[in-house]
């Protein structure tokens, strides 16, 4: 594992870099130095060792010009008013100090030794020049010495036979000079062309070097950076995966530098999010997931309760008590959670929070955060219309579910909605607390519910869950009622099917219904019973209706008072 910092890492990056960059400079400056060091041995001495040579040869030629015009002028006894002689003594002079320098110079390359590897070159050269100056100063300096001499006597066949030997041996000094400026100059000319290759291939090695160098780096430089760039990508990956909602696994964590340690921080986020997750999802068999959710993401729902426009549903199983003794346990629970799947599942799909199981009666609401003002009533008769359905295709399946063939079991439920103004929130104690809804009318909902045995009926609603859901749903009227616990009447609505679903059964049975229901009203007790009696011949099972002909009967017997108002009082809950 990595145990470096990221900017360890960088720093690193930096550094061998800058190693290589300086690895690079001083080759090539050792480089630059070894084809400096030719080209000063060039300069220096190669070059001036050859010039020395050259001014050597044309020192000898002037003083055998100078030489001649001294035995002309001689022999002529035409003076010429300069002084040769001193001239030719100077020249002669001049001739063994270039032939020093050109051996001084010789000598200093064979003591340092030669960048160019032609060290036993030089020593012939050099051992020639020796020989040469040699011969300089004792063969032709002699016939010099003896021929200067005849020149003052003027005896011309003498001073022409000295000067023939003279010439001889300056020919032969001349030759050998020459040879030796010419190996001099191949000397020049190989070395000078080394330099300029050695040069190229410095030129080379340095570009070769650059590049190896910058290669080396960006390898090194990919490498490392990878090696930060992978695990980054990762948790990106794994960000993105998380907020997809895929908390699955963990990331590797391949390294100990910071991006270690914020994937180890990473994974110990998606382990608190799975764990979140399950509390969720099992707090959400308990409580309804959108409050489980609102009061895990934030505290809202946690705050103190509020009041709200909010609609309210409560459904309970119709003489199931009393059957429910004769069952087993586990056949009672095996029903209860069949039933309670089954008709808890409308209220869901239409949006509603079902608050709680009270033995086998339900309770749910509408409303803001979690549905829209306009929509809680309409949703809220939807489902207990949906609910309303699935009672026929429940009772078929509770012999599967007692294990029995038939079971005599008149399975039925009784639903009571009410919309208006309750307070809504967290109530509870210090201990524990309970997301939920409370004021009069839950208790209407409630008393509705109950309401239902009275008149036969199966989906109850105030006025103002039907007036809210009006476009939504088919309803009719069914008695202005004074509720238990409550001082005012209001108007009880029957649910009797979705907007523009009602079969003329159903319509001829509202009309007349309605009809009865206005005559009751105004104490035409006769017409009322007549209005009711065609409503039974519409539909015979007809609850409502046969309700209505036993209680104007009692009234018939026994008038109410002048201040009655058509309000049917309900004691019961």
């Amino acid at each position: 594992m990595i145990r470096l910092s990221i900017k360890r890492k960088i720093i690193g990056i930096a550094v061998i870099l800058i190693v290589l960059m300086a690895v690079t400079a001083f080759l090539s400056m050792g480089l630059v130095m070894q084809v400096g060091g030719r080209l000063d041995d060039l300069t220096q001495s190669y070059v001036p060792a050859y010039g020395a040579l050259a001014r050597a040869n044309v020192r000898s030629l002037e003083r055998a010009m100078l030489l001649r015009r001294m035995v002309i002028e001689k022999i002529e006894a035409a003076p010429s008013g300069e002084s040769l002689r001193g001239r030719y003594d100077a020249s002669g002079a001049a001739f063994e100090k270039e032939m020093h320098t050109a051996q001084a110079l010789i000598d200093g390359l064979i003591e340092k030794g030669s960048q160019f590897g032609d060290a036993t070159a030089l020593v012939r050269l050099k051992t020639r020049l020796d020989d040469l100056i040699e011969d300089s100063r004792g063969h032709l300096g002699d016939e010099i010495a003896h021929l200067l001499p005849l020149i003052d006597t003027g005896d011309r066949p003498a001073i022409a036979e000295a000067l023939d030997r003279v010439d001889a041996f300056r020919d032969e000094l001349d030759r050998q000079l020459d040879a030796v400026r010419g190996e001099m100059m191949d000397l020049v000319r190989t070395d000078a062309a080394a330099t300029l290759r050695k040069q190229h291939a410095v030129t080379l090695t340095a570009i070769v070097l650059t590049a190896l160098a910058a290669t080396l780096g960006l390898v090194f430089s990919v490498l490392v950076s990878g090696g930060m760039t992978r695990p980054v990508r990762r948790l990106l990956e794994g960000t993105r995966a998380v907020e997809a909602g895929h908390l699955e696994g963990n990331l590797a964590v391949t390294s100990q530098d910071e991006i270690g340690l914020l994937t180890v921080a990473f994974n110990k986020m998606v382990e608190q999010l799975r764990m979140k997750e399950r509390i969720r999802e099992t707090f959400g068999r308990y409580v309804d997931p959108r409050i489980v959710e609102g009061l895990i993401s934030g505290p809202a729902l946690a705050s103190a309760g509020e009041r709200r426009i909010m609609t309210v549903l409560f459904c309970d199983v119709k003489g199931f008590s009393g059957v429910s003794e004769e069952m087993t346990p586990q056949g009672l629970v095996k029903v209860m959670n069949r039933y309670f799947s089954t008709m808890s599942a409308p209220i869901r799909d239409h949006g509603g929070i079902i608050d709680k199981y009270i033995g086998d009666a339900i309770m749910a609401y509408w409303g803001p955060p979690f549905t829209a003002d306009a929509d809680q009533a309409r949703l809220a008769a939807l489902a207990a219309l949906d609910m309303q359905a699935r009672v026929a295709p429940f009772q078929a399946e509770l012999p599967e579910l007692v294990g029995l063939k038939s079971v005599p079991i008149s399975f039925d439920i009784r639903i009571g909605i009410a919309t208006g103004e309750m307070l809504v929130g967290s109530i509870g104690s210090d201990v524990m607390m309970s997301y939920t809804v409370m004021g009069d009318t839950v208790n209407v909902a409630s008393r509705l519910e109950g309401a239902n045995k009275l008149y036969g009926t199966h989906v109850l609603a105030a006025e103002a869950t039907v007036t809210a859901a009006a476009d939504a749903i088919e309803t009719r009227e069914i008695d202005r009622v004074i509720l238990a616990g409550q001082s005012q009447a209001q108007v009880a609505y029957e649910i009797i099917g979705r907007a523009g679903a009602l079969t003329p059964t159903q319509i001829e049975l509202r009309t007349r219904y309605t009809a009865g229901l206005a005559a009751y009203r105004v104490r035409h007790w006769e017409e009322a019973r007549a209005a009711f009696a065609a409503a039974l011949e519409s539909v015979p099972d007809d609850g409502p209706s046969s309700a209505m002909l036993k209680r104007i009967d009692g009234l018939a017997a026994a008038p109410p008072g002048d201040d009655w108002d058509g309000a049917w009082h309900i004691e019961q809950k």
